[in-house]
């Protein structure tokens, strides 16, 4: 019995000492933490502009497109104009 209790009083005293952290491990761990959080921090900024950046071009996107929409309706108008005005000028 005595002998079980030296073994486990020799187990605990062993866990504890490498379950124990130095205060440069913590202060290390505590400087990794500080840069994930940095960096989490500098992404969540980064994603905005681009979501921002993204939102402008297809806003940019659609301008383009409604104009290119308008200028081949003009041009069509403009084609169905001069065809008219040509026929009507080769049947004099």
């Amino acid at each position: 019995m005595k002998q079980s209790i030296k073994l486990a009083i020799i187990a605990l005293a062993f866990s504890l000492l490498t379950a124990c952290a130095s205060t440069s491990d913590v202060e290390n761990l505590q400087s990794q933490v500080d840069g994930l959080d940095r960096s989490v921090k500098q992404a969540s900024a980064d994603a905005a502009i681009a979501k921002s950046t993204a939102a402008d071009a297809a806003e940019k996107a659609e301008a383009a497109e409604a104009a290119a929409n308008r200028a081949s309706q003009l041009s069509e108008e403009t084609n169905s104009k001069l065809d008219g005005k040509f026929r009507r000028s080769m049947m004099k």
